[in-house]
Parts: structure tokens; C-alpha cells; sequence
């Protein structure tokens, strides 16, 4: 039997691109409430310490392990020893935590945090641009990995690697050292076919992201006038078991392949329209459904 370990994301309290959208809670509110629906994992944000000992002390209390975390990454552009300066800090503190990943999401030259930048402007690369992208990123994944903690790559909308088209060049091009952060709700809204994206790179993804979105918003989105964090105000990502997609066939297509992990909800929303904590108990109780159908168990011992 595979195992499974369900965590969350604190975006769904507090967005970091979009501050307008965060709910006025704690850190340790956010936790309890975190808790009370069942989670027992959380992704670190913006309230997070990065003292290793305060964060343990506060974690602990509510049962909450740390199953990843952003890392705003500037390869595209940057030098990979100066990515490992930057990196250091939150590298001591997940090695601490005993952390499965960093979400490595590239932010030079994207617009996902720029209301001002419609979806349509985006930065294109071609293959050659991407293979040198790809050269990079494995070198910085196979370092990581040698600290300790393994880097897990987010393809992300208005980012340089947003497309499935994109996202196989990256893989294409990179090592097998980089692995993937497979992010059903991302790839969905750029128009891919999520069931595919699994079939073809599987082998890499060693962490998951179960956004799901609102067909009805992203299908009235101008991406030619309207940005990602538009996008993200009219309601285009929401929890499993509220959106469009097909969760039980998305984690048994995972499990099919062997996956096990972390299944993180991580659906950016205005917490006043949709309550964090009524809406990580929708979450999780549609993916406790979703996994056990697909023959996983839940193992608190990750």
C-alpha cells in the first residue's frame, strides 16, 4: 500500500503577492485552524520564523510538521553560487525541520505577483534559452540535494515555465537530479492535460499541489487585459471538492505510477468570501476520500 501525508498551504490565509487578500489571523491561528481540519502538514509563508527552535516550539503544539515552503528563486537570470547564498537561511532551517522539499518557484522575469501585466505578456523562452535554464537548475537541484534537502520545481501561470509545452522542454533539459512539484491546479489553468503531464514526467515529481480551479472564472479571463493576480481575485482557484477537476482520477493516475507524499492544498482566495478554515475542511475531506479510493493510507510517520 502506498502512503500519503496531507498538508496545506498558509495562502489560503495569507497571500504574499496580494496582501489585501489575507485573512487578520496568527501564525498560531492559522496552525490551529490548520489542525482542526485535519492537516498535518503546513507549507511556510510570510509569519513563519526562520529560527528553527522558535518554529519547532509553536509546530509542535498544534501537531504541524513543515512539508515544504516557497523558495523565490532567480536562476533565469542569477548565478547558482549566489542562489546559494540566498538559499542558506531557509536550507538551515528545513534541514532543522526535517523538511521533504524546497518549492523552487523561479521569479526573474515573471509577472505573477504584477496586476498591472495581462497573463498574455508573459515571458517566452525558446529552447535554447530553456536548455540553458535547464543546466542551471540542475546544477542548483544536485547542491540541495547534497545539503540535505532536495529542491521540487513549480511550474507556475505568468512564470517563465507555465505551459506543458514548456514544462517537457525543462524536463528535457535538465537532469534527472531536478525534481518536479507537480501542480494540478497551475497546469490546468495554462491549459494542459494534467493526466498527461503525470503520464510523462512522473518519474520526477516528488511533491504535489492539489489546487483545484473554477473552470466558469478562467474561462472568462481576457489574458490579453487581466493578470494572474486578477485572476486570483475572481475566484479562479479554490480547494478539491469545490472546483472543476476530477481529484479521485488525478490521484489514482499518481498512484498508478507509485507516487508518495505529500498531497498540499494550496488555494490562493479572498479568505473573507471563502473562510480558510471551512474551506481546508473541504479540502481535506474530499482528498481523504480521493486517496483511500486510489489505495493509499495515512502515514504520520514522514
Amino acid at each position: 500500500m502506498l502512503d500519503a501525508k496531507l498538508g496545506i498551504a498558509p495562502i489560503a490565509w495569507w497571500n504574499d503577492d496580494l496582501e489585501e487578500l489575507s485573512d487578520d489571523v496568527s501564525l498560531e491561528e492559522c496552525l490551529r485552524q490548520a489542525s482542526v481540519a485535519g492537516f498535518t502538514g503546513m507549507e511556510t509563508g510570510r509569519r513563519f520564523p526562520m529560527a528553527p527552535q522558535e518554529l519547532g516550539t509553536v509546530l509542535e503544539k498544534h501537531g504541524i510538521n513543515v512539508c515544504g515552503g516557497w523558495f523565490s528563486g532567480l536562476l533565469l537570470d542569477g548565478d547558482v553560487e549566489e542562489e546559494k547564498d540566498r538559499i542558506a537561511e531557509q536550507m538551515h532551517l528545513f534541514k532543522a525541520m526535517n523538511a521533504p522539499c524546497i518549492v523552487y518557484g523561479e521569479t526573474a522575469g515573471t509577472i505573477q505577483g504584477d496586476r498591472t501585466a495581462p497573463l498574455s505578456t508573459k515571458l517566452c523562452l525558446d529552447e535554447e534559452q530553456i536548455k540553458v535554464y535547464g543546466r542551471k537548475m540542475t546544477n542548483f537541484a544536485e547542491w540541495c540535494a547534497d545539503q540535505g534537502v532536495p529542491l521540487s520545481y513549480h511550474h507556475h501561470m505568468a512564470a517563465p515555465i507555465e505551459t506543458e509545452a514548456e514544462l517537457d522542454l525543462l524536463m528535457k533539459h535538465s537532469g534527472e537530479a531536478l525534481p518536479l512539484l507537480f501542480d494540478v491546479g497551475h497546469m490546468a489553468f495554462a491549459g494542459g492535460d494534467v493526466l498527461r503531464v503525470i503520464d510523462k514526467h512522473h518519474a520526477r515529481i516528488n511533491h504535489v499541489h492539489t489546487k483545484d480551479i473554477r473552470k466558469s472564472v478562467i474561462d472568462q479571463i481576457d489574458r490579453y487585459r487581466e493578470s494572474f493576480l486578477d485572476a486570483v481575485v475572481k475566484g479562479a482557484f479554490t480547494v478539491p471538492g469545490d472546483g472543476s477537476l476530477d481529484f479521485e482520477q488525478i490521484v489514482k493516475r499518481l498512484a498508478s505510477y507509485g507516487y508518495e507524499g505529500w498531497f498540499v492544498v494550496e488555494a490562493e482566495q479572498d479568505p473573507v468570501a471563502n473562510p480558510p478554515l471551512e474551506m481546508a475542511k473541504v479540502g481535506h475531506a474530499e482528498l481523504l476520500r480521493v486517496i483511500e479510493v486510489a489505495g493509499y493510507r495515512i502515514n504520520s510517520a514522514f
